[in-house]
């Protein structure tokens, strides 16, 4: 089970028309938008907008729907955990997987960006790691803080050294190696192509 399904499974329905209410309040009020304003925009009766923010509602998921699209989110945002103003996101906290030949990859933001992917990579030395080709059209970069990696993409290679960028598609084969005697730390940056 999902740790989210855990979650909405040990929730009473109180508590989560509780959560959407106050979800639904905070996103109108961080627009400056009155409830008659949100009515209009989404089409939703004024009525029943107050009550959703009150957590006396019981929409439908046809109401969510309209509410989410005037809201300009995700329909899963309604119900998620309220995110906090700040959060602090101790050393090793954030999730990791070792790849290749020992290269560790750890999320570099806890929250998921929309297009994007940023990884942390290190890369002890002789290590090395095939990159997996993103969707056409995609862009990455290749950042180098410590070490040497060395960069194979598209046919070439590259060998970087601390502050060194490289720009590369990303829809092609890649694959980043370690030939140095020290570690290695790299980020990588994919801007993924939107897929219509």
């Amino acid at each position: 089970m999902h740790w989210q399904d855990a979650i909405l499974t040990t929730m009473s329905p109180d508590t989560i028309a509780g959560r959407l209410g106050g979800n639904i309040r905070q996103l109108r009020e961080a627009r400056g938008l009155t409830q008659e304003q949100m009515a209009q925009l989404s089409g939703v009766p004024r009525a029943t907008w107050a009550n959703l923010e009150s957590g006396a509602a019981n929409p439908t998921l046809n109401v969510l729907y309209l509410v989410a699209k005037a809201l300009q989110v995700p329909l899963e945002e309604l119900i998620a955990v309220p995110l906090a103003a700040c959060r602090l996101y101790e050393s090793g906290s954030l999730p990791s997987r070792v790849r290749g030949t020992g290269v560790v990859v750890q999320k570099l933001l806890p929250d998921p960006l929309p297009g994007m992917e940023i990884d942390r990579m290190e890369l002890p030395p002789g290590s090395r790691m095939t990159g997996i080709p993103h969707t056409p059209g995609t862009r990455e970069y290749l950042v180098c803080e410590a070490g040497e990696i060395q960069l194979t993409a598209a046919g070439e290679r590259w060998l970087l050294h601390a502050g060194d960028v490289v720009a590369f598609r990303g829809d092609q084969k890649h694959s980043y190696a370690n030939p140095g005697e020290a570690p290695a730390i790299g980020y990588s940056v994919v801007a993924i192509a939107r897929v219509d």
